[in-house]
């Protein structure tokens, strides 16, 4: 039977990274009925703005499973972030971003394979914002005032709630991935010796939640430090559990070891359902030039089909990726030694090579 996936196109190069994806993913094989939707800016105007149409978050939640491409993000202005939108309004509260090298990238570290895990919908991406000078912010500033606390009332102002439910289920989300995925040590990231009640509940959770899942190795860092762990000893590290903020941050420094955001797949799970999606944007000045690198998008599919239980299909298309990596012929301009070779492919090229090396491997 196949499975049913609602495919996101997105918007700038999603279209582009969404075709190629889907055309590696048919090549392993495994069935995938299509359940193409819409959302990003090419969809506002018929939507009366909105960039997340309900309609969208009824597909995914009618077949659990999807697939979307990158879509913009306006900075400090805008539409909030369609993103965030799907993983609040899906409860999309484990985001699992995998961090491996694979041999060809041009890259200082060698050997990096961990996962940096990080709590999707509280911290200070929970959206709970005062803009500077409206009466909201004001109130909120002189309330704080009255119980000890100094802001300047020109101060914009964004709240971080960190829960104990929160928490808890994002601490055991990690250890349940690590036992499923047979990795060894799970590492709690945290800045609670300065922020004592939102970190520090964080980390008071993570290890109370360590000590019921006792046969996987646990220990915590702080942030700042983890930083500098990271780009010393990566090899210490296996899963990283993080909140919010510190998570997006620290994926992002992942990425960079790994050869950057076009190798880094992305996954949101909730109870319920699970979105796939590459960790880069949407390059809008890159649309329709057949340029960006897909595998982030192909290997957040790879991730797909393993969540599918499809895992031969899953083991095939990345050992076909790593192929064409190592080889390093049919590879974008960014993956190249010098970004403005010749040799370089389009990301349709990319698809080509990719599906000739499982077509080889299956012959």
């Amino acid at each position: 039977m196949a499975h049913q996936v609602t495919l996101i196109p997105g918007d700038g190069t999603g279209p582009e990274l969404a075709e190629a994806t889907r055309r590696v993913l048919e090549a392993t094989g495994v069935e995938l009925e299509w359940d193409v939707q819409h959302a990003g800016t090419d969809v506002m105007d018929e939507n009366g703005g909105n960039p997340l149409p309900e309609h969208v978050l009824e597909a995914i939640r009618r077949t659990g499973v999807a697939l979307k491409g990158p879509i913009t993000t306006p900075v400090g202005g805008g539409f909030r972030s369609v993103n965030v939108g799907l993983r609040k309004l899906l409860d999309l509260y484990g985001q699992v971003r995998p961090c491996k090298t694979y041999p060809g990238v041009r890259t200082r570290f060698e050997d990096v394979d961990l996962v940096v895990i990080r709590e999707n919908t509280e911290d200070l991406y929970a959206g709970i914002e005062y803009e500077e000078g409206t009466d909201d912010a004001l109130e909120l500033i002189e309330w704080i005032g009255r119980h000890g606390g100094t802001v300047r009332t020109d101060a914009g102002i964004s709240i971080k709630p960190i829960s104990i439910t929160g928490t808890r289920r994002i601490v055991q989300f990690a250890f349940d991935y690590a036992r499923h995925s047979g990795r060894r040590k799970v590492t709690a990231v945290h800045k609670a010796n300065i922020m004592k009640f939102s970190d520090g509940l964080y980390l008071r959770v993570a290890r109370e939640v360590a000590e019921e899942n006792d046969d996987i190795e646990f220990d915590d860092r702080i942030v700042d430090n983890m930083c500098m762990q990271l780009v010393q000893r990566p090899e210490e590290y296996d899963v990283l559990v993080l909140p919010n903020l510190y998570g997006d941050i620290l994926s992002d420094l992942c990425a960079g070891m790994i050869g950057g955001l076009g190798l880094a797949p992305g996954a949101n799970f909730g109870d319920e359902v699970a979105v796939f999606e590459p960790t880069h944007g949407s390059a809008p000045k890159y649309a329709g030039q057949n340029k960006v690198n897909p595998m982030a998008m192909m290997l957040s599919g790879m991730l797909m089909l393993r969540h599918l239980e499809e895992t031969e299909a899953a083991d095939r298309l990345e050992r076909a990726i790593a192929e064409v990596i190592a080889e390093g012929r049919s590879v974008t301009y960014d993956m190249k030694r010098s970004r403005d070779d010749p040799t370089a492919v389009g990301t349709s090229e990319v698809a080509d090579a990719i599906v000739e090396h499982m077509q080889v491997a299956v012959s």
